[in-house]
């Protein structure tokens, strides 16, 4: 009787399975984690370009946990692998993304495949003949065909289509988007903005700090004053490492009290996530900035890869918090600043690039935090937070990955936690560019009713880093 290829691949499956040794327990043999069928694992989402390039998800069709530990995935290149950590496991109906830069990168024309550890039993696999616009999904997931689709890493596959932008409505400002910057100042990797009356703090990811002064035409160039002129080198406490710097916000103390910094890494360990917020005195007049303190975050996260962690960060006053009835998460409670001690008398919330999460965090003064909320923003990938006291509402943008779609959330009343008020396409004047950063204008700058706002491209495209639109008041 002819056998099928699927059910040959399930039977040789079967019997790769059956050959994996035993785990010894305390000295009694126990059978291997993964008893369930190792064909329920799937290659689910491919990611080639853009800001979470270089990715491959994996999903669990099947009915039970499955052990993933010491499995390979590979390109079309036999030569290079990526091995999955120890005790790394997938529940019914999970998703796990991994990001294999620095093993291998994913090319226009290439494939995704996944082994057993034995490196020579075929899983599955997925192969391509164009990059990935902007993902490569499977549609249902687990089981279908792949298609374009929105990129969802860590989620279940946008399979609607690439758009992903149900109830988007236009720009909610005017559609004209200028330049705001002159002709290559910064370069590329331009990222987290902060506008802090007529200064405009920027963070690059090679490190540096930027400290922006109006030009006269309505954009910003460097300080050149105060060391400031090529922007400052940013180092971890104790004068070491080069923070992957993304987001950057200020207090109520405004700069004085300190410049905070969102890091997803260490740039001199740059395979390695370190989800941080760090605080710097920027005061003195020398070139090199090193923290004064660093709440490292990263264990009391899910793990990221180490190219898309902490991308944004932004600052809300206990009091907007307070008087807009938010629930702290960590206690099931209405917020109550004063059980925390000397925090700044605020909020620390982080956007998140690879899951499209915001945390909320107390950042104490003595270097303990507690998380006291967790979101949910519906888009692939949050590059940008910002507090618009104003509006009492929190911006979250995404870059090209979501085709430059901002979203604002507001705490709901009923159940004081954070929820989706408003989803915006970008400018009509604007191009999909990858941009970061945002910042928006104080009330003080509203003119017939609009006031600016500004974006930074990572991407530094036309040799332009920086650019100027408008929003209403």
């Amino acid at each position: 009787m002819t056998v099928s290829r699927a059910r040959r691949r399930r039977r040789d499956l079967t019997l790769a399975l059956a050959a994996v040794p035993a785990l010894v327990l305390g000295g009694l043999t126990a059978a291997p984690a993964q008893a369930a069928p190792a064909d329920d694992i799937r290659v689910n989402e491919v990611v080639t370009t853009g800001s979470v390039e270089d990715s491959i998800e994996l999903y669990n069709k099947g009915t039970s946990t499955v052990d993933v530990s010491g499995w390979i995935l590979k390109d079309d290149d036999n030569g290079s692998k990526y091995t999955i950590a120890a005790g790394t496991t997938l529940a019914p109906g999970a998703f796990r993304a991994f990001d294999v830069h620095g093993k291998f990168g994913l090319g226009s024309s290439d494939k995704a495949r996944l082994y057993l550890p034995d490196g020579s039993t075929l899983v599955d696999s997925h192969s391509w003949s164009g990059h990935s616009s902007p993902s490569w999904s499977r549609c249902p997931d687990g089981t279908g065909a792949f298609k374009a689709a929105a990129v969802t890493l860590g989620a279940a596959n946008s399979c609607g289509g690439t758009d992903g932008g149900a109830g988007q409505v236009a720009w909610p400002g005017g559609g004209a988007v200028t330049t705001a910057d002159a002709a290559n100042v910064f370069g590329g990797d331009l990222s987290g903005l902060h506008q802090e009356g007529d200064v405009l703090w920027a963070a690059q990811n090679s490190g540096k700090l930027w400290r922006l002064v109006r030009d006269g035409s309505g954009g910003w160039t460097p300080d050149t004053g105060g060391g400031w002129s090529s922007g400052k080198t940013l180092r971890f406490p104790g004068g070491s490492g080069a923070p992957d710097s993304e987001g950057v916000t200020v207090t109520g103390a405004g700069a004085a009290g300190g410049v905070f910094v969102a890091s997803e890494r260490n740039g001199d360990a740059s395979g390695t996530s370190r989800l941080s917020v760090l605080r710097y005195d920027v005061a003195g007049t020398g070139s090199t900035l090193t923290a004064t303190r660093e709440w490292n975050l990263t264990s009391d996260l899910p793990s990221t890869g180490s190219n898309a962690g902490f991308e944004a960060v932004t600052w809300i006053p206990d009091a907007s918090l307070t008087a807009a009835g938010f629930k702290d998460a960590s206690t099931g409670a209405a917020y109550a600043p004063a059980g925390y001690g000397a925090h700044g008398g605020g909020v620390f919330f982080v956007g998140v690039e690879g899951t499209g999460a915001i945390h909320g965090y107390v950042l104490q003064d003595s270097g303990a935090f507690t998380r006291v909320a967790s979101i949910t923003t519906g888009m692939a990938g949050v590059m940008e937070v910002q507090w618009e006291p104003q509006a009492s509402r929190l911006w979250a943008v995404c870059d090209d990955t979501c085709g430059g779609r901002h979203r604002t959330l507001k705490v709901d009343a009923a159940t004081g936690a954070f929820a989706v008020s408003a989803t915006y396409a970008r400018p009509t004047g604007m191009p999909d560019y990858n941009n970061e950063g945002f910042a928006l204008a104080a009330a003080d700058e509203c003119v017939a009713g609009s006031k600016p706002v500004y974006w930074s491209d990572d991407s530094n495209t036309g040799g332009h880093a920086l650019r100027r639109g408008t929003v209403g008041c």
